[in-house]
């Protein structure tokens, strides 16, 4: 796959990241990169996010989701194809 190709994720998050800000670290890490998607907090305590775009700027989000907000103690961040709908623009989403 080319550096430039689109790529579609859904990632996982989990560690200490919810309640310090962590949805709106992403949040203005994908628009600071032009990618699409959204992000969530998921009741089981992780967070959950679909990234779209260039293959070179997701992995920077998959990078930055890996560090997190200072706050933040990730855990783990486990990456998936997403094969769903493809969003437009970046939001936050109530939690699921």
């Amino acid at each position: 796959m080319s550096r430039d190709a689109r790529r579609a994720v859904r990632l996982t998050i989990t560690g200490k990241v919810q309640g310090i800000g962590y949805r709106d670290f992403v949040e203005r890490q994908a628009k600071a990169m032009s990618v699409a998607g959204w992000v969530r907090n998921r009741r089981d305590g992780s967070v959950e996010a679909v990234i779209v775009g260039p293959a070179s700027s997701v992995e920077t989000i998959i990078a930055a989701c890996r560090r997190g907000p200072p706050a933040a103690a990730v855990k783990e961040v486990r990456i998936a194809e997403h094969s769903g709908p493809l969003p437009e623009g970046f939001t936050t989403l109530p939690t699921r």
